[in-house]
């Protein structure tokens, strides 16, 4: 684990530093979907600090295993309304929030911890209809309105490009979605500052890097192909 973990920074490091970035501005969540808490646990071990998972169920069950572990929990699936309150307790970051009604029930449970409850906007960039993510141009009102919740705070952007057999074909997505984030920030909204951009897989990460990923969601490459 450590020699596959070691290769995937340095390779993040070297796509940085060839795009002009430092390659600290750069982190990796470990994917960690089907991955037993076992296995999780040596991952952090190995200087993992960041976790992505994408079902709650799964999640909660390796969350109260492994309470006390020094590492950063993120939602990265497809959430539901009505599972919200189980995401407000587990995860530091959740990447895929796409409506007004999914934040505004993250806010009023993270209102319960007393908690602020950071979020990123899932954009749906190449508008596939198989996945989530709010179109490009529904981005700016959510975000507006979304500013206006007392309990959630807007962090940036993530999105899933399609699947391409070529890397270099995710590009002009990554692309997009930067500008998009500059974009939006020009406009100011009051309490929105957008620092983050969770894009980039196994497949494509060092692309998204060059492009100014933030966060990029590795997991096949960490643990291998999944059952």
């Amino acid at each position: 684990m450590k020699q596959v973990m070691d290769e995937i920074r340095q390779r993040i490091h070297h796509a940085a530093v060839a795009s002009g970035r430092p390659p600290e501005a750069v982190r990796l969540v470990a994917v960690t979907k089907t991955v037993g808490a076992d296995r999780v646990a040596d991952a952090v071990s190995q200087g993992v600090d960041m976790v992505g998972e994408s079902y709650i169920q799964e999640a909660r069950e390796k969350f109260d295993a492994l309470q006390g572990l020094p590492v950063s929990w993120h939602f990265i699936g497809h959430l539901q309304s009505n599972k919200a309150k189980y995401a407000v307790r587990m995860f530091d970051l959740i990447h895929s929030v796409d409506s007004f009604k999914l934040a505004r029930e993250l806010s009023r449970e993270a209102e319960k911890y007393s908690k602020i409850q950071d979020i990123l906007i899932q954009v749906n960039i190449s508008q596939e209809e198989t996945k989530s993510g709010i179109k490009e141009n529904a981005v700016l009102d959510l975000i507006s309105d979304i500013s206006a919740l007392s309990h959630v705070r807007v962090m940036g952007l993530m999105t899933i490009p399609p699947f391409f057999d070529e890397p270099e074909k995710s590009r002009p997505v990554f692309r997009h979605l930067a500008k998009l984030k500059d974009q939006i920030m020009e406009k100011g909204i009051s309490g929105v500052h957008l620092t983050e951009l969770s894009m980039g897989m196994t497949g494509d990460f060092e692309v998204a890097v060059s492009e100014g990923a933030t966060l990029v969601r590795i997991g096949t490459a960490l643990f291998g192909t999944r059952q």
